[in-house]
């Protein structure tokens, strides 16, 4: 199934899906590797096409996956990053709204049909700069093209980092058989959505945030 959206209505309608994933419906594998063809035309550096890309479907794999995030969520959810923005700030006043649907997220993510794990060939924990830029931006790219296909499929995903907290990382490297030198991007969870009515998101003007010539 395709939404048939306009490219600026997917570029401003992708949203992090959380509350509105479908558990019960099955995502099937075509789905996924279609939109992963589509993410695959997305720029790498030096054609390098250094991305790895696991799909978990299996229950008892996608179990302890969720058990990883939970654990690193109560520590996540604990921190001074969950109070840095002020009253008045448009963040602040959003602050509530995500995290209760962050919570939902944590508690579910077990049960939805597909989680995925998108890599990225090298080790980038002390990489110079210029060698860890280049590696995200032979990956990132390619990921949101994905998110992007997923949305005019009627797929949900977001993008969360949580599970690469502490040791967590490595636990998830381990149980999903990542060989050494591979730095993990992320955990997405990947399903149908309830209802495809998806709004533009409430963001800062661009004044504080745009710049020409120079800071």
């Amino acid at each position: 199934m395709k939404l048939n959206l306009s490219a600026d209505d997917v570029l401003t309608t992708t949203r992090a899906v959380r509350k509105r994933l479908d558990f019960d419906t099955p995502v099937e594998r075509e789905v996924i590797e279609e939109c992963l063809q589509i993410a695959l035309q997305a720029p790498t550096g030096s054609n390098s096409q250094g991305w790895q890309w696991i799909m978990v479907e299996d229950a008892a794999t996608k179990k302890a996956l969720a058990d990883i995030y939970a654990h690193n969520f109560s520590i996540y959810a604990g921190s001074a990053r969950s109070n840095t923005y002020q009253p008045g700030d448009l963040r602040y006043e959003q602050k509530d709204k995500i995290t209760e649907s962050a919570t939902y997220l944590t508690e579910n993510f077990h049960r939805v049909p597909v989680i995925m794990v998108p890599c990225i060939m090298g080790d980038l924990d002390r990489a110079p700069t210029f060698q860890a830029a280049s590696a995200w931006g032979s990956l990132l790219p390619a990921v949101w093209s994905f998110m992007l296909a997923a949305r005019e499929r009627g797929l949900g995903t977001a993008w969360t980092t949580i599970h690469l907290i502490g040791d967590g990382e490595r636990q998830a490297k381990e149980l999903l058989g990542i060989p050494d030198g591979v730095t993990q991007a992320g955990m997405f969870p990947i399903a149908y959505t309830i209802g495809t009515d998806f709004k533009q998101a409430k963001r800062l003007p661009l004044d504080p945030i745009l710049h020409w010539d120079r800071w």
